[in-house]
């Protein structure tokens, strides 16, 4: 696997977190027999990117990469094209570094979790400084992560916008458990 694939990664975990992709790789890990805490990791197993501390990648090398299923956190996969795209499993790692953020009214977020976009009149709150094509994690107003996707204006148009307007362009959501359980 050449550089490529990890620098198109780390774009889009970027897009949604800045420069908090740092502390996303330097988090501390508690789990397995080390006294001293690991740090966690990506790795790539059959065209998934998985998030997982470096303990269990040592513990995982009794397994053979033919039978290993899984392996941390699916974060997101590559598509025959070579581009990536994030899963719905990474919403906790993303929200939890998230630079951008939105707040849906309770009205909205039944459309939001059916795969709809999040409209000016379903909007909450909204951080400062989004610009159009930044990450942004959407969230309810009890800060509970429903999902995340791309900002389609910035934060001042939003201002201005109708109430029709589209603010979020949905990529995932939690709904996608029951829609896509299969896949998942």
């Amino acid at each position: 696997m050449g550089f490529s694939l990890f620098a198109r990664m780390d774009f889009s975990i970027f897009k949604f977190v800045g420069n908090n992709l740092k502390n996303i790789v330097e988090n501390p890990s508690h789990e397995g027999p080390e006294p001293e805490p690991g740090r966690y990791c990506f790795r790539l197993q059959k065209s998934r990117v998985y998030y997982v501390s470096e303990s269990l990648v040592k513990r995982a090398t009794n397994i053979s990469r033919k039978s290993l299923v899984s392996l941390g956190t699916c974060i997101g996969k590559y598509t025959h094209a070579g581009s990536f795209h994030l899963t719905i499993m990474s919403l906790n790692l993303l929200a939890a570094n998230a630079k951008h953020k939105v707040w849906l009214k309770p009205t909205s977020e039944m459309s939001f979790l059916y795969g709809n976009h999040v409209l000016k009149g379903g909007l909450g709150r909204i951080t400062d400084s989004i610009v159009p094509g930044d990450g942004v994690v959407v969230f309810s107003m009890s800060d509970v992560p429903l999902g995340f996707g791309i900002a389609a204006k910035s934060t001042q148009d939003c201002r201005k916008l109708d109430p029709n307007g589209i603010v979020v362009l949905h990529q995932a959501d939690i709904g996608e458990y029951l829609r896509d359980e299969d896949e998942l």
